[in-house]
């Protein structure tokens, strides 16, 4: 049997890192649970936006969540309007001061879950699942990944039983552990059922500097071409 897990979730500590920051002696219960409530509520506000990952850091008066968007516009709206909107939509989660950020990512074809959200609209669209799966791979190989895998599941192409569909190209080492893999799934809702699409990014891997002060730096290395 095939042991999976979650390449964030192996890496963490190594080349990755949590989403929400913060420490509680007393409520950890209580600050899990307004996490959980503001994620599910903006991802659910702001479906348009394209919303790669939502950090939460909390301080003793206050609650930072910064929202990472490919359509900052939509997000912040007219004059920062919306953005003053969900902040006080949020504050009824909790009861500390909210603070949105809105960070910008410049290159989505390089971003795993904006890539399955692509799919996931695509074949909501009605548009052939291996279409849209070929057609986006070709985006994150021509913006420069080393390796991408896609998979989808579920009833695929409407058909009466539900199976299991990937592809793959390049390199995409989930065990190696220095290996920079950025993963993202979302979920397609049509009219046969749920169709879950998961896609795996190598970005190339990342090694220590050595013998300097800062050894504990984490630095991205790529091959270039022609290397051995």
């Amino acid at each position: 049997m095939g042991q999976k897990a979650n390449p964030n979730g192996l890496r963490l500590g190594i080349n990755k890192t949590w989403e929400s920051r913060w420490y509680s002696k007393k409520d950890y219960a209580k600050n899990l649970h307004e996490d959980i409530a503001i994620r599910n509520y903006l991802r659910g506000r702001l479906k348009a936006g394209e919303v790669s990952k939502l950090e939460i850091i909390r301080y003793p008066d206050k609650v930072n969540v910064i929202v990472h968007t490919a359509r900052p516009g939509i997000v912040i709206g007219r004059k920062g309007a919306e953005v003053e909107v969900i902040s006080k939509e949020l504050q009824k989660f909790t009861d500390k001061n909210i603070q949105i950020k809105i960070k910008e990512i410049k290159t989505p074809e390089l971003d795993a879950t904006l890539l399955s959200q692509s799919i996931a609209r695509q074949i909501e669209g009605r548009v052939a699942f291996r279409r849209a799966m070929k057609k986006t791979m070709g985006l994150a190989l021509q913006a420069g990944v080393r390796g991408v895998k896609i998979a989808c599941a579920g009833r695929l192409g409407g058909a009466e039983m539900s199976r299991y569909e990937s592809y793959k190209e390049g390199m995409v080492p989930l065990h190696t552990f220095r290996a920079d893999i950025e993963y993202g799934h979302a979920t397609a809702y049509t009219t046969f059922g749920t169709i879950g699409v998961k896609v795996w990014l190598y970005k190339g891997d990342i090694f220590k500097k050595e013998g300097r002060p800062d050894a504990g730096i984490l630095v991205r290395k790529r091959k270039t071409a022609g290397a051995a």
